[in-house]
Formats: C-alpha cells, sequence, structure tokens
C-alpha cells in the first residue's frame, strides 16, 4: 500500500531504482548560475508575461555550446518550488542549458490556466524554445548564443517534468518540431478518462463516473491562485463566474458537477477535454519519448501512459516506457529505497534517473548509448535495489482467464461454474469505499477500502497454488440484468444509464483483503442489454501462494460520482453463459 499520498501540486521528490545492465555516465556535476528572466508571449489571444530561470553551467559560451532541457510545474506550482527548481539544478550540474518556467497562469506568470492547451500553453512554450535558439531575446535583451544548435533558430532541446508539467512536453511537441526529446511523468494521455472516465469498451460517446474528488481539488487550486499567488496582472482574470481559467475549462467541471449529461452539453464537454489531451494531437508527436508512468496513481494510473505508449509506437514515435513505483497517489514524497528523487539529485543512483540521462544522451548529446528495454515496471515485492525493476519488449496482455461462476466463485475452467444468480441495490448514498483521494494533500487518514453488504457482487478463487504476478491491465467481460436502468438509459441523458465500480482484490489466508493501490473501473454501461468488457486499471502486483483473488462489482464509490435512483442488478452464471476475468499473467 502506498507509504504516503501526494500533494496536488506535483513534487517530483520521489524514487526509483537500479536493476538492469545499464551503464550510466559518469557523473558531470559541476557550477552554475542562474538568471531571472521574463517573457512577454501572445497566447490565447492574451499577452502574458512568463516568468522564468536560466540555469547556465560554467564554461558554456557561444564557443563551447550544450543542449537545452526546458520544464515547467506541476498544476498549482512554479518555477520556484522544490520539484521543478529541481530539475533545473540537475540537469545544469550535468552540463545542460535548463530554462525553467511557471506554465500559464502559475506563479508569476500571466493568462489564464488552460490545461496544456497546445495552442495556448503550446505556443507560449514554443517562444521559449525560440529565446534557447537565439531567435528572440527575453523582455531584458538576454539572448541565449550558447545552446547547440541543430540549424539556424533551431536549438538541441530536450523536455521534462511530471503532471502538468508532462502534458506540457508533448502539447509543445505536436506545435513545434524542434523538440528532440521528452520525458514525460504521470501525466494524462485522455482528461475524459482521466475526469470522468469510463472503462467500458466501445464507450467513447458515452460519459463516465465523475472523479468528484480528484476534478474539485485541482479546480480550487487553480480558482485560488491569485490568492495562493498574490498577483494583480489582469490577463490572469477572466471573470467572476470563471477566475482563473479559460472558460471552457469552468463550463465543463460546472457540467460534471451538476450530475447530469444531457446530450449537447455532454458532446462539447468531452470534445473540449479531448482537444487539450495528447489523445487527439499524438500523430504530431515526433520527438523520440520516455514515458514515465506510477503505478501508485488513482489520477492518471498506467493505461494512460499505454495508450500513449500504443499511439506513438504504432506511428513510428522512438517511445518507451517505465512503470515506476510512486505517483500521484503515493510514494511522491516519501518514495521507495532506491527510487527517483530529483530532489535529492540521484540521477546516476536510480533506474528511472540512469535511464533518463541515456536518453537525453542519445538524442540530445548524440552518444551512441543503450537506452534501455521498451517497457520497465518496478516490483514492491524485490528487496534489493539492484532487482526491483523487471522488462520486457512490451506491455503483457491478459493471458490466464477465470470464470464468474453462479455461486460466488472465481474458477479456471468453464465446466467448474454453477448455475446461479445474485443480485445487488445501489443505495441513495455510497456504499463503497475505495480512496480519499485528496487525503495525503490535507493530511487527514484514510479508511481502508470497503463495501457494504447487499450493494455489491463478489467472486472469490480458491488459495492459489503458487505465487502469480499480474502485470499489467485486467479486462473482464459482464452482462448484467437491470430492468429498471434498461427503462431510463434512453432518456436521453446519458446520467440515467447504469453505473457500476469493478476491481480486483487480494485477500490474504486470514480473510483480510487488499486493494492494489486503491485502484477501481468506473463504468456507465453503454447499454444494459449487452455484454461489455471492462478494462481495469494497469497494476505491477504478486499475488503470495495461498492468497486468493477476489472481483467485485460495486454500486458506488464515494470518490466519484454514481447512480441516479434506485436500479437493482442481477447477475446470471451457467457454464455456457458467464462472465470471465482475464489477467496479464507473468510467469
Amino acid at each position: 500500500m502506498p507509504r504516503s499520498r501526494a500533494p496536488l501540486a506535483l513534487v517530483l521528490g520521489a524514487t526509483l531504482t537500479i536493476p538492469l545492465a545499464l551503464t550510466a555516465p559518469a557523473a558531470a556535476v559541476g557550477p552554475y548560475t542562474v538568471t531571472a528572466l521574463k517573457f512577454t508571449v501572445q497566447a490565447g489571444g492574451r499577452t502574458c508575461t512568463v516568468d522564468a530561470d536560466l540555469y547556465r553551467p560554467a564554461g558554456v559560451d557561444r564557443a563551447h555550446r550544450a543542449p537545452a532541457v526546458l520544464a515547467t510545474n506541476g498544476f498549482g506550482g512554479s518555477k520556484s518550488d522544490g520539484s521543478t527548481d529541481a530539475i533545473g539544478k540537475a540537469f545544469a550540474q550535468r552540463g545542460y542549458v535548463s530554462l525553467i518556467y511557471s506554465g500559464l497562469g502559475f506563479g508569476r506568470s500571466g493568462c489564464l490556466i488552460s490545461l496544456d492547451d497546445p495552442t495556448i500553453d503550446g505556443v507560449a512554450a514554443s517562444r521559449l524554445i525560440d529565446f534557447l535558439g537565439g531567435g528572440r531575446a527575453a523582455d531584458d535583451g538576454t539572448k541565449a548564443d550558447f545552446v547547440t544548435l541543430d540549424a539556424p533558430g533551431d536549438p538541441r532541446v530536450g523536455m521534462a517534468g511530471g503532471s502538468y508539467g508532462g502534458a506540457i512536453q508533448l502539447a509543445t511537441a505536436a506545435i513545434d518540431q524542434r523538440v528532440d526529446a521528452l520525458v514525460p511523468m504521470i501525466t494524462w494521455n485522455d482528461l475524459v478518462h482521466s475526469l470522468d472516465p469510463n472503462n467500458a469498451a466501445g464507450s467513447t460517446g458515452v460519459p463516465g463516473a465523475f472523479k468528484w474528488q480528484w476534478a474539485n481539488g485541482f479546480y480550487l487550486i487553480g480558482e485560488g491562485q491569485p490568492l495562493l499567488a498574490p498577483n494583480l496582472d489582469p490577463s490572469r482574470i477572466n471573470s467572476l463566474a470563471c477566475l482563473h481559467f479559460v472558460t471552457k475549462a469552468c463550463d465543463t467541471i460546472r457540467t460534471l458537477n451538476s450530475g447530469r449529461y444531457p446530450a449537447k452539453q455532454t458532446a462539447e464537454l468531452l470534445a473540449y477535454a479531448r482537444s487539450v489531451s495528447p489523445v487527439s494531437y499524438l500523430n504530431r508527436v515526433k520527438a523520440p519519448t520516455l514515458l514515465v508512468q506510477g503505478q501508485a496513481d488513482s489520477l492518471f494510473n498506467l493505461n494512460e501512459a499505454t495508450a500513449t505508449y500504443k499511439t506513438l509506437k504504432a506511428q513510428g514515435t522512438p517511445t518507451k516506457m517505465i512503470w515506476q513505483s510512486w505517483g500521484h497517489s503515493g510514494g511522491l514524497t516519501d518514495p521507495a529505497t532506491g527510487e527517483l528523487n530529483l530532489g535529492q539529485g540521484n540521477l546516476e543512483t536510480s533506474y528511472v534517473g540512469r535511464r533518463i540521462l541515456a536518453w537525453f544522451d542519445r538524442y540530445l548529446r548524440k552518444q551512441n548509448v543503450d537506452t534501455g528495454p521498451a517497457f520497465a515496471y518496478y516490483r514492491d515485492w524485490i528487496t534489493d535495489p539492484g532487482g526491483t525493476y523487471a522488462t520486457a519488449d512490451r506491455v503483457p496482455e491478459p493471458s490466464r482467464t477465470l470464470y464468474l461462476s453462479g455461486d460466488g466463485k472465481l474458477v479456471d475452467n468453464r465446466r467448474k461454474v454453477a448455475r446461479g444468480s445474485r443480485t445487488y441495490t445501489n443505495w441513495l448514498v455510497p456504499t463503497s469505499h475505495s480512496e480519499s483521494s485528496l487525503a495525503g494533500a490535507i493530511g487527514i487518514p484514510d479508511p481502508a477500502p470497503y463495501d457494504t453488504k447487499g450493494t455489491y457482487l463478489g467472486w472469490t478463487s480458491e488459495p492459489l497454488a503458487r505465487t502469480t504476478d499480474v502485470v499489467g491491465a485486467p479486462r473482464a467481460t459482464l452482462k448484467v440484468v437491470s430492468p429498471k436502468a434498461e427503462r431510463t438509459q434512453h432518456s436521453g441523458d446519458a446520467a440515467d444509464k447504469l453505473v457500476l465500480f469493478a476491481k480486483l482484490y487480494d485477500v490474504a489466508p486470514d480473510g483480510s483483503q487488499t486493494l492494489v493501490h486503491r485502484l477501481v473501473a468506473p463504468v456507465r454501461v453503454p447499454d444494459v442489454t449487452r455484454s461489455f468488457t471492462v478494462t481495469l486499471p494497469g497494476i505491477v502486483h504478486r499475488y503470495e501462494k495461498g492468497h486468493r483473488l477476489r472481483f467485485v462489482i460495486a454500486a458506488s464509490d464515494d470518490a466519484y460520482f454514481g447512480n441516479r435512483g434506485i436500479k437493482p442488478v442481477t447477475v446470471a452464471g451457467t457454464p455456457e453463459d458467464t462472465g470471465v476475468l482475464r489477467l496479464p499473467v507473468i510467469d
């Protein structure tokens, strides 16, 4: 289980490890100077001041140029917070010119928060690349004539950072082909899936279950920016109804909080959220990309990075992916031993740090170095820091099938399925708990996950005959019967469709159960009269010998909005027709 919850403003002081036979470059830690700069840019129809710090290594000048690293903050942060500042220091110490800036609407940078919109935030970042290429000066006349150039005005530049500072990399690379390398960490692929997830296959046009705790936490931080970081810059103010965000972002959060999904508003909501998400512009990203995603992350889970990874790979963009231990839901401020912690500067002595250095050495310094395997994942059951990561040439797909028996058992052979049916009913208030998403941010304890009797159904396996390692995203195919939901699902408001939550527990011999990283799969069933497939969040978890698997579908979850009205659900099982659970098992 996570040892700590992440604060809302991304703290990249985290962790990683050393495994594999990667040869780390020798540490090149040296002195540098830091110069505060301002840039006036046009973005989103407004004139914005961008607040930045330029880190220049000693000895770097017009005759001795160096490649550059560009980075910005996580949501709610600035160029001066510990995580963003650490990027500037870490790479300047290793001979890179670093330009670290406060994203639009944060710190002392102007303009509205626009959710890393390529046409706004991406344009602003591109103007900073102009500076690194020598094509423009900072407001005080400072010019960068010491960055390695691939062509006049084309600097050798990579980008690094996490969460909000991760998506900006993809947004920038989509509109500016001068970007040479990306390292997006714990960021999103599709904000629709992130904030209003529907894990049912084929549900592209059907909204999901609103992740209200995470979404409203970020919304309040954004709207409070003029108070949290006092700034009278008029470009940072939108209106009394939407103080600090672009209007469409406020409209989206209000629609989600209404609990309603009328067709026109829902279509606009989905279209806007996707327009500012990598899913809509990855086809334009050509820069080599090293994706790093956290296993402890209910905000942007492993499936987000996997979707980005598969898209980039399919189109030929050089791409590799690492599933590290920490994410928004745990380990950020208290990473596991040996994990990447930029605040400690342990790039050379952590697995992910070594991979990042190799990535930039290859694509920024043009050195012929090994950038590591296509896919690597952290294993929390390994105690030796030198072997916590395993590797593969691809993300594992489901390989083992279990069947949902009518008597509540999870069996390994269809012939073992007993005929039977069971029913659960939701209440008008949530009756299941997976997590308090903001518990760590505000310092309150988080109760263990639970489900209330009569409001969920579970299927439990026999004790495992051998240790079983699951790496990847399990899938379940289900068929439910709900006459009430069937009558209301065509009302014209998607909120009347059936909502349920799928999850997978690890049950110990003493009966205690663990919900891995407190992850659940919300589903708004597209058509309750047909079977549907649910993709659960990706996990890396060892089920020990003697433990049991328990698959659960619950009527509610208090971290999400759920059903409107009471909708009893029945699930039947027969050997000829029953639900299945498929697990990506590593032998």
